[in-house]
């Protein structure tokens, strides 16, 4: 390979074609990256976040044209691509007024003269980013990471190649220091040197099960720090005291948000049998009137999925489903026509042997899973190799903490939707990866916690 190329999913038609970095370019931006981070770990944390509001402004100043550009190169409705770029510039606000806290030394009563905890950052970060959030997914790690004085270097998704230079824009026009940020468009058989490294001091990645196997493999021979956010099935449990109509509307939101390509999406929705029925009539009524359409036209809530193979894979997924046994209540079928369109789908009677519960639906294809009682949905919703996220419905929030508990997952939201936010950490457990962004957890993963005691002086 020697071209990345960007294809618009709406359309199938190419935007632009990159032309690879070489070993020489790679060499040039680790070389610079190692250099001025050294300089930047010397800056005092409250100069340092001094740059996160005025990267939170650029984004801001360029929402729409950063917008349309993920919208052209993925496929997301508008209005969800300018809220990811909002989202991101609150992040960087959000660490700015945080990391000073977070960040600081921590001391400890012990019969030293002074004991301290005190956090140093690693260094450089390669951060290995998926094409579903292209802003998102960078800026929720490089606020905190630059905050904490580490640098950042991107290897972006190779169907995101604008977006990708697009965020070292963001960071130049809002006066980063020039080499501690970089974007490397490179082909994947790049990233073991990269990762070997010794200029390279940890690894964070966002990605697919598989290839966090690949990338956690690669960085432990090496020894440096990873921090992994990887595949989900994330149960969406509605127990029979639920508001049924508030569950549904929010479930929808949960699955569809995206056109369902998010790992974090809720995908497998556990329902007590005795409301089941009802909860499915609700939530196929709302999933049938999602406008469908053109993403950059402000009504459509499904735009295309990102590529094409993608979306072949999900149809097959499908068709298995219902092969094992689902019935399909919604959808099910590619749309004719130019661009990787697929409409709301929804599967129900789906089992714990069947496709659509065991593998990732990564996309906007729905499966109802019917519980005998509570404890069934608990077991039914811990029976995955993942563990990302869960969102929890019912009425009795006493019963709900205690549940909440039994839950394998990195977080659980009641009578919510799961989602992240910069303001508490966000990761999973179990083949969903390892490691925490976001919140005091996810600033300090990038830092060396070091323990500073200090005798009396003789």
């Amino acid at each position: 390979m020697t071209q990345i190329t960007s294809i618009n999913p709406t359309t199938g038609e190419t935007i632009r074609s990159f032309e690879l970095q070489d070993d020489a370019a790679i060499e040039s931006t680790l070389a610079a990256a190692a250099k001025a981070q050294k300089a930047w770990a010397q800056v005092p944390l409250s100069e340092r976040v001094k740059t996160l509001p005025r990267i939170a402004a650029v984004l801001r100043e360029n929402k729409t044209r950063y917008a349309e550009m993920i919208v052209r190169e993925m496929g997301k409705p508008i209005t969800e691509a300018e809220a990811e770029i909002e989202k991101c510039a609150f992040t960087c606000d959000f660490y700015a007024e945080h990391a000073p806290i977070w960040l600081a030394d921590e001391p400890i009563a012990t019969n030293a003269f002074e004991t301290a905890v005190v956090f140093d950052p690693l260094g450089v970060v390669l951060a290995i980013m998926p094409w579903n959030y292209p802003f998102w997914q960078y800026f929720r790690f490089a606020a905190p990471a630059l905050a904490a004085g580490n640098g950042a270097i991107l290897k972006h998704a190779n169907n995101v190649p604008e977006s990708a230079l697009a965020v070292q824009e963001a960071m130049a026009l809002a006066g980063v220091p020039t080499g501690l940020t970089a974007t490397l468009l490179i082909d994947n058989s790049k990233i073991a040197a990269i990762i070997a490294d010794p200029r390279i001091a940890a690894v964070t990645l966002t990605g697919s099960t598989e290839v966090g196997s690949i990338v956690a493999a690669q960085a432990g021979k090496a020894l440096k720090k990873q921090v992994l956010e990887l595949g989900g099935s994330d149960p969406f449990i509605v127990l029979a005291d639920a508001d049924l109509e508030a569950a549904a509307d929010t479930a929808v939101k949960a699955r569809y948000i995206n056109v369902g390509q998010s790992c974090v999406n809720a995908k497998r929705f556990i329902v007590e049998a005795s409301v089941a029925d009802r909860f499915t009539e609700l939530f196929v009524a709302k999933a049938a009137a999602l406008k469908i359409g053109d993403p950059m036209q402000r009504d459509t809530k499904i735009g295309p999925m990102a590529r094409l193979n993608l979306r072949a894979t999900l149809h097959d997924q499908v068709q298995r489903s219902i092969a094992e046994g689902a019935i399909l209540r919604l959808g099910g079928t590619p749309i004719d026509g130019p661009g990787a369109y697929y409409p709301p789908t929804v599967l129900d009677h789906v089992t714990a042997g069947m496709t659509a519960f065991r593998e990732e639906t990564f996309g906007p294809v729905a499966a109802i899973i019917r519980a005998d009682n509570a404890d069934h949905a608990i077991t039914l919703a811990n029976d995955s190799e993942y563990g990302l996220g869960c969102a929890l419905w019912t009425t009795d929030l006493t019963r709900a903490r205690v549940l909440s508990r039994r839950i394998e997952a990195g977080a659980v939201f009641i009578n919510g939707m799961t989602a992240s936010d910069p303001r508490y950490p966000f990761g999973g457990i179990k083949r969903s990866g390892y490691g925490r962004e976001l919140g005091s957890y996810g600033i300090r993963e990038f830092t060396n916690i070091k323990t500073v005691w200090i005798g009396p002086a003789t």
